[in-house]
């Protein structure tokens, strides 16, 4: 075995951990492209995600347009500092698919978590509600848009694994509720 012992729970050091233990939202980012292969990466991460029957009821439509992005931060109230993100993605779920909206969270996380481990932060804005933004990136009115995921390199170090979490045995529990894992 190979690694670095794992300080929280003793174990080898863990790479996926790593990422969820220290991802952030990202809503500053640099003025700098990512590579395409990094999107693909990313792309790759929310194709490969498990699914409910494995219906896999989503779409990803990957933005890239200077235009498109700053009419984006127009267009989700929650995501404006999308029009300065160097790509976002267009989530896309299944209307008629009651499992959509849990399947397509887990690809919005794996995708998440693939960019934070190439050094590109993200941060879920929007949800539901985005006719004007389905329109605007050509998915068929059978999707709901769960998501716009804006993605760029960070503008500033961020304090990476320092996060506001209430404590463990408030959370989680062994056998029992209130029994310490």
């Amino acid at each position: 075995m190979h690694g670095k012992s794992n300080t929280l729970t003793g174990a080898m050091a863990n790479e996926v951990f790593d990422a969820v233990r220290t991802v952030l939202a990202v809503r500053e980012y640099q003025d700098k492209p990512i590579p395409k292969d990094v999107l693909q990466l990313i792309a790759e991460a929310g194709r490969l995600t498990a699914s409910g029957s494995n219906k896999q009821p989503w779409h990803f439509v990957f933005v890239t347009d200077r235009q498109k992005l700053q009419e984006l931060g127009r267009l989700v109230r929650t995501g404006p500092y999308t029009a300065q993100a160097a790509a976002a993605i267009v989530v896309g779920a299944e209307r008629d698919n009651p499992l959509a909206v849990s399947d397509v969270s887990r690809a919005i996380q794996s995708m998440i978590l693939a960019a934070w481990a190439e050094g590109v932060g993200s941060n879920w804005t929007g949800f539901t509600g985005h006719d004007d933004v389905r329109d605007l990136v050509g998915l068929p009115d059978s999707f709901n848009v769960i998501a716009v995921l804006p993605l760029g390199y960070p503008k500033r170090k961020l304090g990476k694994g320092l996060k506001n979490r209430k404590p463990a045995n408030e959370v989680y529990s062994a056998e029992k509720f209130g029994n310490p894992l």
